[in-house]
């Protein structure tokens, strides 16, 4: 890890964060859509992935420290706090993954290491 902080993670996202995950996707997707992809994430099993992956994949731009969420979340590493896992969605009509929560958690972590892997749920 660069920078000296070495990143902690819960085991498991927070319930919030799929509350999180049904309210960004309620943008994209029918209300049974929502349902059935928060469902098969809870019961998905944690994996992991490279950040410089995730971000090739989604499509997204990274967002710079000057973030007030990112920043906090890089003085979550450096107080030695452990970040939520991230949750993914696939979007394979489009070819891309959706950062359905976490993307400010991504790119705080981007900033330590692009070769940070980065546990995650996905369906």
């Amino acid at each position: 890890m660069s920078n000296g902080s070495e990143i902690k993670w819960t085991t498991e996202p927070e319930e919030k964060d799929y509350l999180a995950v049904e309210s960004y996707l309620a943008l994209v997707y029918d209300d049974q859509q929502v349902k059935n992809i928060v469902a098969a994430l809870r019961n998905q099993q944690m994996t992991k992935f490279k950040a410089k992956d995730i971000f090739r994949a989604s499509g997204l731009s990274l967002l710079g420290v000057s973030n007030y969420h990112v920043d906090k979340d890089r003085k979550k590493v450096k107080d030695g706090k452990q970040l939520s896992p991230i949750i993914l969605v696939r979007d394979q009509k489009n070819g891309k993954v959706v950062i359905a929560d976490g993307y400010h958690r991504m790119c705080a972590v981007y900033t330590f290491s692009e070769d940070e892997w980065i546990p995650c749920k996905i369906v």
